[in-house]
């Protein structure tokens, strides 16, 4: 019967570590809004409507760029185009975020870049408006800009 109890006592022990140490984890950062649209200017590869999707964890952040009105002037394979998006900082200053993750597309098609990868801080601010998103295509580099505030506002980490 005591090495019942002692065995019980251990598990009700361990149980309650687990529930303490759940309770004590840090919790997953919520990025609000967690999409945003901007109106943007490729200049001649096109132009119009983007939507930015944002993703947080920690200090990590992912954003995600997709447009029907932005096109692919070439077809492209997975993964291979060099991404770059410039976000201004409501506090001053920029954070980047980059990568060569986009699904294979074909010429003409609707343009999907990421998720691109970036470190943020608690509380940091970020807007397109001001920024830039850079993508290189088979050495040729698009730029694209937005034309004014995104919406419904900046992204806060």
């Amino acid at each position: 019967m005591r090495g019942t109890r002692t065995a019980m006592g251990a598990a009700l022990a361990a149980g309650t570590l687990a529930v303490t140490g759940l309770a004590f984890a840090p919790s997953a950062a919520a990025v609000t809004p967690q999409s945003a649209t901007i109106n943007a200017n490729c200049g001649v590869f096109g132009g119009g409507a983007a939507t930015l999707t944002a993703t947080q964890s920690g200090t990590s952040a992912t954003l995600t760029l997709g447009s029907t009105a932005i096109k692919t002037p070439v077809a492209v394979t997975q993964d291979s185009i060099a991404t770059t998006l410039t976000m201004v900082k409501a506090s001053g200053g920029t954070t980047v975020f980059s990568g060569t993750r986009n699904p294979a597309m074909a010429a003409g098609a609707a343009v999907t870049v990421g998720p691109l990868a970036g470190t943020v801080a608690a509380g940091d601010k970020l807007e397109a408006y001001g920024g830039s998103l850079k993508m290189v295509i088979f050495g040729v580099s698009v730029t694209c800009t937005a034309t004014a505030k995104q919406s419904p506002g900046p992204f806060v980490f």
